[in-house]
């Protein structure tokens, strides 16, 4: 990586078009045959928000996704990852009447907080993470009507499915600038 007054320089994969993270043709969420209906549209946004973070994150060390962004933020390529998994088992908690579920990782903000440089803590935020989106997944998969109303706050499951694509497209243009920051590679 070259670096121009101590940042990394700019770079991407692409050779078609120099701004984007890849070539069109080697995009994982391109995808040429738009989905019918509703729910097959939600999932489909929410699916291209989860690749995009998983390719935001592709081919760093540890010690580069545990990388914070500026101080005071302990945000980090890995703590997002912690994030959402923890995210995903609360999403579960609004389904219900249930008591919530215990916490992935602790108190307030120790997804992001516990996002250390170790392997082991990597290997188990990846797991952690596709271990969530699917249980969650089955769980809002068992509703046929997207306006039904469930749990505590009485939320719709299409405001539900949304809020997930929200929390997903969000985290993305954050996961941007981390990776740009950690060795120069730009976003699409």
């Amino acid at each position: 990586m070259i670096e121009t007054n101590g940042q990394p320089e700019r770079w991407t994969q692409a050779t078609v078009h120099p701004d984007m993270w890849t070539d069109p043709a080697d995009d994982p969420r391109d995808n040429d045959n738009a989905p019918e209906g509703e729910r097959a549209t939600l999932h489909d946004f929410l699916t291209s928000y989860r690749i995009t973070l998983l390719m935001k994150c592709e081919g760093l060390d540890p010690e580069q996704l545990a990388t914070r962004s500026v101080p005071p933020s302990t945000m980090s390529l890995l703590g997002l990852i912690r994030h959402l998994a923890e995210v995903e088992r609360d999403w579960r908690t609004w389904l219900t009447l249930d008591e919530p579920l215990p916490k992935l990782y602790g108190p307030k903000d120790a997804d992001f907080h516990g996002a250390v440089p170790e392997q082991a803590v990597v290997d188990a935020a990846y797991a952690d993470l596709e271990r969530e989106q699917a249980e969650t997944d089955a769980a809002l998969a068992r509703f046929t009507d997207l306006g039904e109303r469930v749990g505590r706050d009485n939320v719709a499951i299409r405001e539900l499915l949304i809020h997930r694509i929200d929390e997903y497209a969000r985290h993305s243009g954050h996961a941007d600038l981390l990776r740009e920051r950690i060795d120069g590679r730009v976003g699409q």
